[in-house]
């Protein structure tokens, strides 16, 4: 059986438009840099040439990287609420520990599960979720699980 993971945030139809555009947006310069070094007119130094050509690819390659990360993480975040809403079961979590969560910037806690619900095997995960007081060892939480593959969103 496959391991537990915890589906990406839910981005709406506009919000992933923005984001794909903001993710286009990134990946634009470095091929406007090489096609401004490769047709000027009249031509530039020598200099000028390889210094738009060294930089419209380093930015080809940097704008490109982000701007395809950023693009299938958008994509991952639609296709797993596509799937929970398909196929996705009521399940509850029961909250099992919570520790302190400090990495990135937002610090909150990180909360070992236990899902359970019709139709799959109860199983173990974890998430990090912001801080609330009412998050507490035994606390139940609503879940949606998709018992193919244990897809799961955890709700507040």
């Amino acid at each position: 059986m496959s391991t537990p993971r915890e589906a990406e945030a839910r981005i709406g139809p506009v919000g992933a438009l923005l984001c794909r555009l903001m993710f286009l947006a990134i990946c634009l310069p470095g091929p406007v840099l090489l096609a401004v070094a490769t047709t000027l007119d009249p031509a530039r130094s020598p200099t000028d040439f390889w210094g738009l050509l060294a930089g419209g690819v380093l930015v080809t390659v940097i704008g490109g990287g982000f701007g395809a990360f950023g693009w299938r993480l958008v994509t991952r975040s639609r296709r797993d609420a596509r799937r929970l809403s398909a196929a996705g079961v009521a399940a509850t979590a029961e909250i099992l520990a919570v520790a302190n969560h400090l990495g990135g910037e937002d610090p909150g806690l990180e909360l070992r599960l236990r899902i359970s619900g019709p139709g799959f095997a109860a199983f173990e995960a974890d998430t990090v979720r912001p801080d609330d007081p009412a998050l507490v060892p035994g606390a139940l939480l609503p879940a949606v699980v998709d018992p193919v593959d244990r897809l799961f969103s955890v709700r507040p």
